[in-house]
């Protein structure tokens, strides 16, 4: 989910009061263990919010996150909203691939891996204004234009014609549009019954524009228990009736379920619509519930709280006092923790979710993550 506008208010204001000049360079990754062999070099195409940004809103903006972002695992500020990486980085990491460079960094970006076009704050709607889901395949069909108008001219590029064919299409957003329906007071029935509709063509869209421009290769996440994120849970309520056995609110979850259950089904319907494709449906979920629910196993001590905010237990989300806003506090160790920021995981918690993702054990059809770079 990304940031919604007060956070990224906070995060310029404390860009006035830090001045910085940032390289977003795409960093080599080192081998892992359990890493998936690829029979060809890995391309991979990003689109969605800050689950997946690399950096392309501080890119694209001139934003600048400043420590405590990302002093898990960069120990510097790489314009993530999380103390380290992203699921993204985790499956870049699974491949042995470069982390994918935002497409708007000029300085440092490596796009022979691909590029991320995803943005902090990105939704579906409205289609036309930056940096919608919509607006981001465009992006991608303008970089595909260009890179192969200078390929034919004899010039470099860092991902040729059958690059673009055999990459793999990444597609992970929704929960912006869902969180704003609710924080706007759409009643229920309505975000049902008219957001989500609407949100799901656009995606749907989104996956026939790429094909039509050549893709083939889709993963698609859906979103998250939104009744979990400690932005939600902090916001006053008259009593505790709507929390399920996890401390989560039932109604938001099962607005997430119904928003992935749609989605699953229009992956279906494409995968038999689209000759040549192969669209694979990410249950993010269940992965993000089972974590919660069952944190202890996983180690973490803090399953509903930020790690960086303000206002302490239970939730540590002030409205006013964002991660980074005057007067925040950080926890001391963010491995304890799954939320880093009230709306982002922490690296740690990330590492699970991507762990499980590359398993294949909550994606349908099952494949491994690596099918796109082997098949």
């Amino acid at each position: 989910m990304a940031a919604s506008s007060s956070a990224v208010a906070v995060a310029a204001a404390a860009a006035a009061a830090v001045v910085v000049v940032m390289m977003a360079a795409a960093e080599p990754v080192a081998g892992q263990e359990g890493e998936q062999a690829c029979a060809r070099r890995p391309v991979v195409f990003a689109f969605g919010d800050s689950n997946t940004d690399t950096g392309g809103v501080a890119a694209g903006l001139g934003l600048y996150f400043p420590l405590p972002e990302g002093r898990a695992f960069f120990r510097r500020a790489t314009g993530r909203l999380c103390d380290g990486r992203l699921v993204i980085d985790h499956l870049c990491e699974s491949l042995n691939m470069s982390y994918l460079s935002p497409y708007m960094e000029a300085l440092g970006s490596d796009f022979s891996n691909g590029a991320n076009f995803a943005i902090s704050g990105a939704a579906t709607e409205p289609r036309n204004t930056a940096f919608s889901l919509h607006v981001q395949v465009q992006q991608f069909v303008h970089f595909k234009q260009r890179s192969l108008q200078l390929a034919s001219r004899g010039e470099a590029v860092p991902v040729d014609a059958g690059g673009f064919r055999n990459a793999l299409y990444l597609i992970d957003i929704g929960q912006n549009d869902l969180s704003a329906a609710f924080s706007n007071g759409l009643p229920y029935v309505d975000v049902i019954h008219q957001r989500i509709p609407a949100i799901l063509s656009e995606i749907k869209d989104a996956i026939l524009n790429l094909y039509y421009n050549g893709a083939k290769n889709f993963w698609v996440h859906g979103t998250g228990p939104l009744g979990c994120l400690p932005q939600k849970l902090a916001v006053p309520r008259a009593n505790d009736g709507d929390l399920d056995s996890s401390g989560c609110l039932k109604t938001l979850n099962t607005c997430s379920y119904e928003f992935n259950s749609q989605l699953s089904s229009i992956c279906d319907q494409l995968s038999s619509r689209l000759k040549g494709s192969t669209i694979v449906y990410i249950d993010i979920l269940s992965i993000k519930y089972e974590l919660i629910a069952n944190h202890s196993s996983y180690g973490f001590e803090e399953p509903l709280m930020a790690c960086c905010g303000h206002g302490g237990p239970p939730y540590n989300y002030d409205f006013k006092v964002n991660c980074l806003g005057p007067g925040y506090r950080v926890c001391e160790d963010g491995s304890k923790f799954v939320s880093w920021d009230g709306v982002h995981y922490t690296d740690a918690a990330n590492a699970v979710v991507a762990d499980k993702v590359v398993s294949g054990e909550f994606s349908r059809p099952k494949l491994p993550f690596s099918y796109f770079c082997n098949a």
